[in-house]
């Protein structure tokens, strides 16, 4: 079963150019729906004029390599390992779901394109490793879902209670527990069954990437700028002119603190 490319057992009615045509919709969509986000809140001409004022307001200049050393940094602590979650359970969550959405992703498009286009079977590793980057989002996106949304633990809002920033995790999940669904039964060879669960799949994955200018989804391209912007603001000596913490009265306009690591 997890050994067989799902997308390859498609009836002869949704021929492979039709899935390629889908999916660069999808992506499509990604880069529109990033542009709109973009657009409506004002987020880059806020950070350009922002990065302008860093730069004005600097005590020293900062050189490509250590540029570069904080770029690279960026990616791994913020990127790769959430360092900017306290909380260790709300990390796991996230990395979990982070990274079987790249899995999920990546081999949708390698058993999409590659391999019905040629007529070669994809190898055993590409399905299987599709297979567990949707029961990776399952897994860390029920356990966010049902234990820790912040709303609900702290607030005692009801479990049930939906708001526009769960449209992506809901929708991520959608895609992914009706993914997994029909390809278990497209397996089985249960075909009436398959073709519902293929047709709820499909609209879970459009709404996930259709639903970009509404969602959380641009903010995975939003965190890491804006981390590697804390970073340069650190290490060029930019003060931001704000109150100090509740807890730390001492001053106004303290320096900033040093980003998160772990």
């Amino acid at each position: 079963m997890f050994t067989l490319n799902p997308f390859a057992e498609l009836p002869a009615s949704i021929p492979p150019v039709a899935m390629q045509a889908y999916v660069a919709a999808m992506f499509a969509l990604v880069v529109c729906g990033t542009l709109i986000d973009l657009a409506h809140k004002r987020s880059a001409r806020y950070f350009f004029n922002h990065r302008r004022t860093v730069q004005s307001a600097a005590t020293r200049r900062i050189g490509g390599a250590e540029t570069a050393g904080l770029a690279i940094q960026t990616l791994v602590i913020t990127g790769l390992a959430a360092g900017e979650f306290c909380n260790p359970w709300r990390r796991i969550t996230h990395l979990l779901t982070m990274y079987g959405f790249l899995l999920y992703v990546i081999t949708t498009v390698l058993m999409v394109f590659a391999y019905p286009a040629t007529g070669a079977p994809a190898p055993p590793i590409v399905p299987e490793l599709w297979y567990l980057g949707a029961a990776l989002i399952c897994l860390g996106g029920y356990w966010f879902w049902l234990l820790l949304r912040v709303d609900v633990a702290a607030e005692g809002h009801s479990p049930l209670r939906l708001v526009r920033a769960d449209l992506f995790i809901l929708a991520l999940l959608s895609s992914a527990t009706f993914g997994l669904i029909w390809a278990r039964l497209q397996t089985a060879g249960d075909s009436t069954s398959a073709s519902v669960f293929f047709g709820l799949y499909l609209l879970g994955t459009t709404v996930l990437f259709g639903s970009v200018p509404w969602s959380k989804f641009a903010h995975m391209f939003y965190k890491p700028a804006a981390a590697f912007q804390r970073r340069i603001e650190h290490a060029n000596g930019y003060r931001r002119n704000l109150p100090a913490p509740a807890d730390r009265p001492e001053t106004l306009g303290s320096a900033i603190r040093p980003p998160r690591n772990f």
